[in-house]
């Protein structure tokens, strides 16, 4: 290990958004050190989003991320596993050996959540890797009758692009609505239609008892005939290899991280999907499995890996708490999410679900906590400002779609 700054390398493990943005980061805030990116998949980096959308339609063959990782003098190295942590001695197991590390940064992502007794059966498919995308291409190509288990951000964006392409398709949901632990059952509700109006199939209230090559057994008895089963029911940290590190883990499995983004251990980072930080602004710990948390988190990390490295005082330490924000689009519709809310939030509609556009807000004690626009991106940037700033507004004004969001702010007394 180095002791100047210019002899010290840092390891990132995780070659998606957080990873990447993080070596850029790193060079972009004058780090002099060397950069090591490990990714586990044979493929240049690449950007995720697409994949469920131009990529899977075949509109763009690209996601890679534009990055020169050569002329940043950063070290990639693809398709190479790592199995283990000692952070004692600074040390990565991988299968190609071990690595060592001055700092580390755990950047591995979620990985999908399995439908049990789905391994190994065929015509069987997730969608969360450039080749699970090439799997399901043909399956799109064919426009045969597919079922999809899960009715939440990704089981609805692949619907859309199978009904697209002119496939049958069916949603199997256990739980009774649409976006079950996103969004309030008053809220998704009024997306049940979405899939109607798209020719698909939603039958929500009924588990998957067994999947079986042809189709899939439902808990009540009924049998869906399919040509292929695409599985979306939710992801979790990619973080088993951390089993026995020390690295303290929370109960889905992430790593625990504090306000700086610092791990369990020194000259640790952890950020993205494999990650959750206490919010000030929430007062609870987040775990958010969106885009935008990696992008915004790898500015944080790399801030305090170089300030770690300079002398007391030359540095600010940098903290940690966004507002959360999210995008999709299904259904022909664009739908924005930005911040937080909780059981105990006031909820305020802005227009009528039933038209194309439409948002819904949160407000906690007068002051915006989250926003759900639908075909409303201004709502959605304004709001994400005034949730930024805690201003506070007048639920009445929010209420009127008519007022932009900007002049809902509630005027002093």
């Amino acid at each position: 290990m180095g002791d100047s700054r210019s002899e010290q390398r840092v390891v990132v493990v995780g070659a998606g958004m957080a990873g990447v943005q993080t070596a850029v980061h790193l060079r972009e805030q004058g780090w002099p050190g060397g950069i090591r990116l490990i990714g586990s998949e044979p493929h240049q980096p690449y950007d995720r989003p697409p994949l469920s959308k131009a990529v899977l339609l075949g509109k763009s063959e690209d996601a890679a991320f534009d990055v020169d990782f050569g002329s940043l003098g950063v070290d990639l190295e693809l398709g190479r596993d790592v199995t283990g942590l000692r952070t004692a001695e600074r040390m990565l197991e991988t299968g190609a050996g071990p690595v060592a590390y001055d700092h580390l940064v755990i950047a591995t992502g979620a990985e999908p959540v399995r439908l049990p007794g789905s391994e190994g059966v065929p015509g069987v498919h997730l969608l969360r890797t450039l080749d699970d995308v090439a799997r399901l291409r043909p399956v799109l190509a064919a426009q045969g009758e597919v079922v999809v288990v899960g009715a939440g951000w990704i089981g609805a964006e692949f619907t859309t692009a199978a009904r697209e392409s002119g496939c049958g398709v069916t949603v199997v949901e256990a739980a009774d609505q649409p976006l079950p632990g996103v969004l309030p059952a008053e809220v998704a509700e009024h997306m049940r239609d979405w899939y109607e109006q798209s020719g698909a199939r939603l039958r929500t209230g009924v588990s998957v008892r067994s999947v079986e090559r042809g189709g899939v057994l439902l808990a009540d008895g009924t049998r869906l005939a399919a040509d292929a089963v695409v599985v979306g029911i939710g992801s979790r940290p990619a973080t088993g290899w951390l089993s026995g590190s020390g690295i303290e883990l929370g109960p889905y499995g992430e790593v625990l991280a504090d306000d700086g983004l610092h791990a369990s251990a020194p000259h640790v980072y952890a950020l993205g999907d494999c990650a959750s930080f206490p919010s000030a602004r929430y007062g609870e710990r987040l775990l958010v499995h969106h885009w935008d948390n990696a992008l915004q988190g790898s500015r944080v990390v790399a801030a305090n890996i170089g300030a770690e490295t300079l002398p007391d005082g030359e540095a600010e330490r940098a903290v940690y708490d966004p507002v959360p924000y999210f995008w999709s689009e299904q259904f022909g519709r664009f739908i924005q999410y930005a911040g937080h809310h909780g059981a105990g939030d006031e909820m305020v509609r802005r227009g009528d679900p039933g038209e194309a556009a439409w948002s819904v807000c949160w407000l906690r004690d007068g002051v915006l906590t989250a926003l759900l626009a639908v075909g409303r991106p201004r709502d959605l940037a304004q709001g994400r400002r005034l949730i930024e700033r805690r201003t506070p507004v007048d639920p009445g004004r929010v209420a009127d779609a008519e007022v932009p969001l900007k002049k809902a702010v509630r005027e002093s007394p």
